[in-house]
């Protein structure tokens, strides 16, 4: 076992994964366990998380050496802060970087959950060897990250890798953000339930009209539409038609050695990936076809676990930098 470790946390609505790895990465244990979080607050969920890590530490018998933290947004990365995320019911203003050193002694990183996705795939998954790279998480919601030369980009105000977020259909349906037309609004899990929903609604035939409305997920459109529901179909052609315009811009405006989709829906496999390719190779046009690689996340969903890891590891070379 080695002598240091670090650990990486990766907070989520629904369960909280944690790892202990070694100074190159390499996970020694992990462990995950439900959020909760409507019936306890933060400080009783990382209390728990903490001492998972503890027990697990016991285990390699290592000295940790720095914390990596992954969590949605909204955050003040800079300040260490959790600032009241949709998921996160009562996180408001939570001061996760400070409880976390405090309670372990070691110093930690915090960023926002999808660019931990991106760092995992990009050092351990689907986009080891590529130093320019666009990561999507489509599920529930749709998030992003986006790395140049090895490095994510944060921009102003951490902005920057809002894929969700970008207008793929002017005044479409309207997005959580506020906005309209959103990648998100489109082709979210999340929007590939309500569009089905809508269309069931309207008294149109399918398979899925067996299921009560809460159990038309995005998962049940899936697998409707590979049985060869019609309603299903419909829908998952419109996610992929909306979704080869959002991948289509990236690779206009980025030109990104590759776009890696993790998620929820990247599940679906082929399913998503063959016609999502077929067609943002015929809506770009600046590239070759053969440099548009659009690639499932390998990571499934340890991938913002392993990118809170890599952070832990910048959290302890930043520390042995302000002490040399």
């Amino acid at each position: 076992m080695p002598d240091q470790c670090v650990a990486g946390i990766d907070i989520g609505g629904t369960k909280i994964a944690l790892a202990v790895a070694d100074l190159e990465g390499r996970v020694l244990e992990k462990t995950r366990f439900p959020a909760r979080t409507g019936e306890r607050g933060p400080h009783a969920i990382i209390e728990e998380a903490l001492a998972e890590i503890e027990r697990m530490l016991g285990k390699t018998g290592a000295h940790l050496a720095a914390a990596g933290i992954g969590c949605g947004g909204p955050l003040d990365r800079k300040a260490g802060l959790i600032l009241s995320p949709p998921n996160l019911p009562g996180w408001d203003e939570f001061p996760v970087v400070r409880i976390v050193e405090e309670r372990l002694g070691v110093p930690a990183l915090l960023d926002n959950d999808a660019n931990a996705a991106a760092l995992g795939e990009h050092r351990h998954g689907a986009g080891r060897g590529y130093k320019h790279l666009v990561y999507i998480t489509q599920s529930t919601g749709i998030g992003g990250g986006v790395i140049v030369r090895g490095e994510l980009v944060h921009g102003v105000y951490d902005g920057a890798g809002e894929v969700g977020h970008m207008t793929v259909l002017p005044d479409g349906p309207e997005c959580g953000c506020g906005g309209r037309g959103c990648l998100e609004a489109l082709c979210s899990g999340t929007a590939l339930a309500r569009r089905a929903r809508a269309r069931l609604a309207a008294g149109e035939a399918s398979s899925l009209s067996s299921l009560s409305p809460n159990e038309v997920t995005g998962r049940a459109v899936a697998e409707a539409a590979r049985a060869g529901d019609p309603v299903a179909s419909r829908v998952w052609d419109e996610m992929i038609h909306y979704l080869a315009v959002g991948v289509g811009n990236l690779f206009n405006i980025l030109a990104p050695e590759a776009v890696v989709i993790g998620g929820g829906v990247s599940e679906a496999g082929e399913q998503l990936f063959g016609p999502l390719r077929e067609r943002v190779r015929a809506r770009v046009r600046m590239l070759p076809p053969e440099r548009i690689n659009i690639l499932q996340a390998s990571l499934g969903g340890d991938s913002a676990l392993h990118g809170a890891v890599i952070l832990g590891q910048a959290a302890r070379e930043r520390r042995l930098e302000q002490t040399s």
